[in-house]
């Protein structure tokens, strides 16, 4: 078996080119003679991790959500954050004040476009936490770059976009993770474990629920863009406007240019432990139905959404569903099964079988391996070269139907899908959605 490995390897290296210097063939070869290296591992031979074996990462898209990213990534001893990346100057220079307060001395620089991140043959990976509509290009150039990814949520901006990154993804062999910090949590994969038991039988209902609505967003008047912000690169994919405050930063989600409101920003939180759970198939039809923000943004005050899957029906409500222990949780999900029900939220959770409630199935098994972190789990990946506990290929399955639901709301129609063809039944109106033609200038995949 060493000697099979052995050939594979070194024929990889012959096929893609690769120069490997001699001690890191002497490297390989005292590590397979200690049995320390099996099949699994042959992808990583395309990644060349520097001879510290730290990994050297990248942050793009700083302030906000960034910032938890920088703590979390500087907290782990084996990873080096050499550089940080932002289009505003501010956000920049107060995330670099930040990381030198976490690693006091660091040689980290500061960019502010992210290709000259992507160009640097010193950065193995990056964490991407910019604006939803920057998402998927950013991905699909680091990947195309050699770069593997921990990527914000929502996934993509559109069904196309997910679909690129995951062809880029596959073509280039990188690692990626959704930014789904709850995935690891100890609760949601106790949930996994019972209802994959089969304890409150075949789950034939979900209902999902996130309660809030969008920030009454009044202003309108177009102001001058800022001297530390590149308002054109900001924009980058999405249709060009003028400057107004509200459409940038943090309230940029409530704008349907850039995102999908409170909707698209909780969606795979929870649908994450259902998708994880009983893995929903054949998904046939999508009915939305809602109201448009208050003030000047225009994703849902609220939105309610029909799922019809081959064996399963899950529903998406704004506010908590008429369920025994619904109405105290701001989100949750409810699973209905031939012989009981899971009510759960990310760290809380119910069973109840004949009328008898429990937080617990001690019979049931631990059967899944429990995550050492999420960002742990990320760094883990990309030096083993095996797939994330929230890899691209679940993440964008898992977030299909939240961009589905969103269009259905915004023609206010029910919809056929073609699950296999991922087109929608005889609605070319509805199919041009799937996708939108970036600018010119930043169609950069």
């Amino acid at each position: 078996l060493k000697i099979v490995i052995l050939f594979l390897y070194f024929k990889s290296v012959k096929k893609n080119n690769m120069k490997v210097p001699k001690n890191d063939r002497l490297e390989f070869v005292k590590k397979s003679s200690l049995g320390h290296i099996g099949l699994t591992l042959l992808p990583s031979m395309t990644t060349k991790i520097h001879a510290s074996d730290r990994l050297r990462v990248a942050h793009i898209g700083v302030g906000g959500m960034v910032n938890n990213h920088l703590k979390w990534f500087a907290g782990l001893n084996e990873v080096d954050v050499v550089a940080l990346c932002d289009v505003d100057e501010l956000h920049l220079a107060e995330s670099l004040k930040t990381l030198e307060n976490l690693r006091p001395g660091s040689n980290a620089k500061g960019f502010k476009d992210f290709r000259r991140i992507l160009d640097r043959k010193d950065i193995d990976a990056i964490t991407c936490a910019t604006p939803d509509h920057w998402h998927s290009q950013i991905a699909t150039l680091a990947f195309q770059a050699g770069k593997d990814v921990y990527g914000e949520k929502p996934l993509s901006y559109d069904v196309k976009e997910g679909q690129m990154m995951l062809k880029a993804q596959r073509k280039y062999n990188r690692i990626f993770q959704l930014g789904t910090q709850i995935h690891a949590t100890d609760n949601y994969h106790r949930v996994v474990e019972i209802i994959q038991s089969g304890a409150i039988g075949k789950v034939h209902t979900v209902r999902l629920w996130k309660t809030g609505v969008p920030p009454d967003l009044t202003e309108t008047k177009v102001k001058p863009i800022p001297k530390t912000l590149d308002w054109d690169m900001w924009l980058g994919p999405a249709p060009y406007v003028d400057y107004i405050p509200s459409k940038c930063h943090f309230t940029y989600r409530y704008f349907m240019d850039y995102s999908g409101g409170v909707f698209a920003d909780f969606w795979c939180h929870i649908a994450d432990v259902v998708y994880w759970a009983i893995q929903p198939k054949g998904l046939k039809s999508i009915s939305a139905r809602g109201e448009v923000a208050d003030g000047i943004a225009n994703t849902p005050k609220w939105i309610d959404v029909d799922y019809e899957f081959e064996d399963l029906k899950l529903f998406w409500t704004s506010t908590p569903p008429d369920v025994p222990g619904a109405a105290n949780r701001g989100i949750g999900a409810y699973f209905e099964g031939e012989k009981g029900t899971l009510i759960c939220d990310y760290e809380t959770r119910e069973i109840t079988i004949n009328g008898e409630r429990v937080t617990d199935i001690p019979e049931i098994p631990k059967t899944l391996q429990r995550s050492p972190g999420h960002q742990q789990n990320f760094v883990d990946s990309v030096k083993s070269r095996t797939p994330s506990e929230s890899n691209l290929a679940y993440a964008r399955e898992m977030t299909l139907p939240m961009h589905l639901g969103l269009i259905s709301w915004q023609l206010n129609r029910k919809l056929q899908w073609n699950a296999e063809k991922e087109k929608f039944i005889g609605d070319k109106e509805a199919n041009a959605m799937l996708s939108r033609k970036p600018r010119k200038k930043w169609d950069l995949t």
